[in-house]
């Protein structure tokens, strides 16, 4: 998924192919090992919510990176129609 671009746990199963598993995916980013390239910022709650706490170390760093790659939060929620990632209209 590109930069400045987020989708949710649910959608990530779905694209995935494994249904209704968002908590499965969310477990699974959770476990990534430290220095992992895969882009688990740019996953976040349904709603556009951010799930990680701010105060927290990855919450922290979540926050910082969807920042740095335009994704504007507001009340700790990134706009879905905007930032939301589509693979057909992102494809090519």
């Amino acid at each position: 998924m590109p930069a400045g671009c987020v989708v949710s746990y649910g959608e990530l199963a779905q694209y995935a192919g494994l249904g209704r598993a968002a908590r499965w995916v969310g477990r699974s980013l959770s476990q990534l090992p430290e220095g992992s390239i895969l882009p688990w910022h740019r996953v976040i709650a349904a709603g556009g919510r951010i799930s990680l706490p701010a105060d927290s170390p990855s919450g922290r760093e979540q926050r910082l990176r969807l920042r740095d790659e335009g994704v504007l939060l507001h009340n700790d929620r990134g706009d879905m129609t905007r930032y939301g990632w589509r693979p057909m209209e992102h494809s090519g």
